[in-house]
């Protein structure tokens, strides 16, 4: 039944699922694609704490209300080490290498930002 289905297509039914196949694939890659980060903003407790070279290799200690949140910079990412918060969600969040990407420890009232050479589309997001 299905085979004899596939007989009914055209040569040109096809050539239209092959380009709207090939179109997908552009606009999904299109969509997706965000530019690589240039800088890592950290915050703390709302005011930026410091921003580094995505591509300096650092390690920096940033003192919090419930301890220390160890930042870690190398080879174009940034990530957050350790994290004094119970759940550590932003350490779970891994390395960050893409503009617009953060990791948030709230009850530590710290966070990074990666930012790149591109302002931002939008102010703000919430879900």
């Amino acid at each position: 039944m299905v085979i004899e289905s596939w007989r009914l297509l055209k040569w040109g039914d096809v050539l239209c699922l092959l380009l709207l196949a090939a179109l997908w694939g552009v606009l999904t890659y299109w969509s997706w694609a965000q530019p690589r980060a240039t800088r890592v903003r950290i915050y703390q407790d709302g005011q930026v704490y410091a921003e580094l070279d995505l591509m300096a290799a650092k390690t920096l200690h940033v003192a919090g209300p419930l301890g220390e949140t160890v930042v870690e910079v190398a080879a174009g990412k940034a990530r957050i080490a350790a994290d004094p918060s119970p759940r550590q969600y932003c350490v779970r969040a891994g390395w960050l290498q893409q503009a617009g990407q953060s990791a948030i420890c709230l009850p530590n009232r710290t966070s990074i930002e990666l930012v790149g050479h591109q302002p931002r589309a939008y102010d703000s997001l919430s879900y």
